[in-house]
């Protein structure tokens, strides 16, 4: 874990060196302190740790991200709906309007993101590297980041600003409103294209391999329905002999499992350093605990009971991913983001973005769609077998999509996965609305709720040509 604690000492220094005044959080950002920076591979390399220094925010991956994943769906609720002003409670009932302050957040981090990606891709050409293999490779990982980054906003706001070049000042970037979907998605697509055969094979921590960027251009073709083509990269990753499944459901998440042979790519936290104000720890471990089980406690991302109830008997996952404190508080927990012993907010979990149980049931998902059931079988059952079921019982492909289904929802509960997989199949109006009426809830959504709002100060920073979304 060296490397990792090396990484995160710099991005102490780093963080200050990017940070932004709040008159700049508007599309794209400008970052003017860099001006004189990055003109030698000692610099770029600092520059690609406060890219990931990014990551860790908590309008991204340390808390957002990860919330509006999950809690739109109807398997995660809110314990109290107006904890933080509503930001979660919204996304639970769908109520979520252009002020709530995620919305803004994930909005304006994923924007800074972008721009340090591109501020790198724009100056790393001009830099001799000792090793070229390793400007080759940083090239690949800033594309990845990029159409990570873009990839999650196109499927939470719909057609968004594309910027590919660093911004030296944002009025330059006034008046040019909103890219549809289609042009975004093509440029995602050409970044992860490129970054399949820029990245290593080997993944090092904290950094994607091209197995990474092959598995998120999967994801990318199974969002836009190429299923065809997401075969062929989901099984060029199972084959690759780069990854496995851990043994156990209990040996992949938490600080003692870290850099395991499951993971694909993840974002890093460290507890205990706050040398200058900076911690370098996540807020998920706390703040998607019950009310009064541990400090600074939210009750954000809590396994409803039904869902629960739906574990099959003998399933590890229900012991390895969810708890519960009944002395303290009658409700479920994930036990993926563990709570540290260094203060609230602090947890030094990392956050697993993409992990080789997710590329089994995608791969299974595409050779289904692809005809080859009884192939998607075979992948569905190694996830079952791990977690100490027997192999499924569906048979027509009809039935082997819905248990395919059903399997990820065990696998993957509260990773942020659920309400964009509802998303992906095109059955989430329909299975939100039956959940809302089952349990008399007095909501109704449709298409326009699939989205969220723009951001109200993006709007207000460019009203001739920032329109809103249908519906709010």
């Amino acid at each position: 874990m060296n490397y990792t604690k090396n990484i995160f000492l710099i991005m102490i220094v780093l963080l200050g060196f990017f940070s932004c005044d709040d008159e700049l959080d508007i599309v794209p950002i400008s970052e003017k302190s860099a001006d004189n920076f990055f003109s030698n591979e000692q610099e770029i390399e600092s520059a690609i740790i406060g890219v990931y220094a990014q990551l860790q925010n908590n309008g991204l991956y340390g808390l957002d991200l990860i919330g509006v994943g999950e809690i739109p769906a109807e398997d995660t609720f809110e314990e109290i709906a107006a904890n933080d002003g509503g930001r979660f409670g919204q996304l639970d009932d769908f109520s979520t309007n252009p002020a709530n302050d995620l919305v803004g957040d994930i909005w304006r981090e994923s924007y800074r993101g972008i721009q340090r990606t591109n501020v790198v891709l724009n100056r790393i050409n001009d830099i001799e590297f000792e090793d070229a293999s390793t400007k080759t490779n940083r090239i690949g990982e800033m594309k990845f980041v990029r159409a990570l980054l873009y990839f999650n906003l196109v499927r939470l706001y719909g057609d968004v600003p594309l910027v590919v070049e660093e911004t030296e000042s944002p009025f330059d970037f006034f008046g040019l409103g909103r890219t549809p979907s289609t042009e975004v998605y093509a440029q995602i697509t050409a970044d992860l294209t490129d970054a399949v055969q820029d990245l290593p094979a080997a993944k090092l921590p904290g950094r994607p391999a091209s197995g990474t960027a092959q598995a998120l251009l999967a994801d990318v073709q199974l969002t836009l329905g190429n299923f065809s083509g997401a075969l062929t990269n989901l099984e060029a990753v199972v084959n690759s002999g780069q990854f496995e499944l851990m043994p156990s459901t209990s040996e992949i998440f938490g600080e003692a499992n870290e850099g395991n042979a499951e993971i694909l790519f993840e974002v890093q936290y460290a507890s205990g350093f706050d040398a200058d104000g900076s911690d370098e720890g996540s807020s998920a471990g706390s703040q998607f605990r019950p009310s009064g089980t541990t400090a600074n406690a939210k009750g954000h991302n809590l396994p409803t009971q039904a869902f629960i109830d739906l574990f099959e008997a003998g399933d590890t996952r229900l012991d390895d991913y969810v708890a519960i404190d009944p002395d303290a508080n009658p409700f479920y927990f994930l036990t993926k983001y563990e709570v540290s012993a260094t203060g609230a907010d602090d947890g030094g979990t990392d956050h697993i973005i993409i992990r080789f149980a997710d590329v089994i049931l995608k791969y299974a998902e595409a050779l289904n769609e692809n005809g080859q059931t009884p192939e998607a079988i075979i992948q569905l059952n190694r996830i079952r077998s791990r977690a100490g079921l027997a192999g499924t019982t569906a048979t027509s492909q009809a039935d082997v999509r819905s248990a395919i289904r059903q399997e990820r929802r065990f696998e993957l509960v509260g990773e942020g996965k659920r309400w964009l997989d509802l998303k992906r199949y095109g059955t989430a109006i329909e299975v939100m609305n039956a959940f809302f009426a089952s349990n008399n809830a007095g909501v109704t959504i449709n298409d326009n709720n699939l989205v969220l709002p723009i951001p109200q100060s993006q709007i207000d920073t460019d009203p001739d040509f920032i329109e809103q979304n249908p519906g709010y």
